[in-house]
């Protein structure tokens, strides 16, 4: 897993709970679930990264 990828998925994890966060506290269910969707893609690569590293026997 490089450090790169690795920052890209934390920090979209990061910003998607902030949007969500912001979201419900305003009542704006468009920026909630935009970002719902944003800390999902972030576990996403997160994921993937994890089983990349994983495939290469390290």
């Amino acid at each position: 897993m490089t450090a790169k990828r690795t920052m890209q998925a934390k920090g979209a994890q990061a910003r998607g709970s902030l949007k969500e966060a912001a979201g419900r506290a305003t009542g704006n269910r468009r920026m909630q679930a935009e970002g719902h969707a944003e800390k999902t893609a972030g576990r996403s690569l997160d994921a993937a990264q994890k089983t990349e590293h994983a495939m290469r026997g390290h």
